[in-house]
């Protein structure tokens, strides 16, 4: 299980350029906080992180980092989600687009994401970085209140439950080729997970669902394991060897680093001689999906492909 200490970042990462003008007042704060997101949901920006700030001395707060484009974010979101709101109002779930806020992912030195990390009396805490089970999820919101209630961290917010409608409308199940490759994910099994999702495509070729999910699971099969520092050497020392330079490219669109992802293959593809191109531009092709095609990034990545192409 992750270990949590209340001092495990102190001092490491600063966020007093996100605490906002001197003169907020705490209670609405946590008013603006509680009521913004409807509940224990709370969506967050570079410009109201100082209410959230504030809100962690009297309620832990568990910071969500997490992109539209990121895979792992879209299996980890809605765990912690479930698991925050069956705390009652115990915690707080802030929620960061780190495309849209740089400045609150650069004050957490997001690395890649999803990141996870806990405020508590205004001090960041580590919980998790990238996808985990269930079961670790609810360990580490455990040892979370544990750490809180210790530093006097005990307050709550409302839940926003009594706005709610008295029957929550059923959740349609999902097919069952999509259901066991989630199933799969779950279980690290992403050999599984993609034997499942191109038998949904073959059953159904316009299943945009499982042609996302495939691509998604691809990549987290791809950076299993690899360790960043040895991929980068490898590929400085290797620099028209295509593995070599896919494994950095890969890593970099994990870790959120987009714009390097597709500078490194458009540089790849521009020295490579002819019968090697076909496969860059086959993997540009494919992150290019998996950040998704209203990106500006992929349009301007795609703009630079055209021109090395004709």
């Amino acid at each position: 299980m992750t270990e949590i200490s209340a001092a495990a970042l102190r001092g490491a990462v600063d966020l007093s350029s996100l605490r906002g003008p001197a003169t907020q007042a705490a209670a609405p704060a946590q008013t603006s906080a509680a009521d913004g997101g409807g509940g224990v949901v709370v969506d967050v920006t570079d410009a109201s992180f100082g209410e959230i700030l504030e809100l962690s001395r009297t309620v832990p707060v568990v910071v969500d980092l997490w992109a539209e484009w990121c895979g792992p974010c879209k299996q980890l979101s809605p765990i912690i989600e479930k698991v925050t709101r069956e705390l009652n109002g115990r915690v707080v779930l802030a929620k960061v687009d780190v495309d849209a806020n740089p400045q609150i992912a650069q004050a957490f030195r997001a690395q890649s994401i999803p990141m996870v990390v806990a405020l508590l009396g205004g001090q960041p805490v580590p919980m998790f970085t990238g996808a985990v089970p269930e079961e670790q999820v609810r360990e580490v919101f455990g040892k979370l209140l544990e750490v809180a209630a210790q530093n006097g961290v005990t307050g709550s917010v409302p839940t926003g439950d009594a706005e709610q409608p008295a029957e929550e409308p059923e959740e349609q199940p999902l097919p069952p080729l999509h259901a066991e490759a989630y199933a799969a994910i779950e279980a690290g099994d992403y050999a599984r997970a993609i034997d499942a999702y191109q038998r949904a495509l073959a059953e159904n070729p316009r299943d945009v669902d499982a042609k996302a999910g495939l691509g998604q699971v691809r990549l987290l099969d791809r950076v299993q394991g690899l360790d960043l520092q040895q991929v980068r050497e490898a590929a400085a020392a290797a620099p028209l060897d295509l593995e070599a330079q896919f494994r950095v490219a890969d890593l970099d669109l994990a870790g959120g680093h987009v714009d390097d992802a597709f500078s490194r293959l458009l540089e790849l593809f521009s020295a490579v001689d002819a019968e090697q191109r076909t496969p860059v531009r086959e993997r540009l092709i494919e992150l290019f999906e998996l950040v998704g095609p209203a990106d500006a990034r992929v349009a301007s990545a795609r703009t630079r492909l055209a021109s090395l192409l004709f």
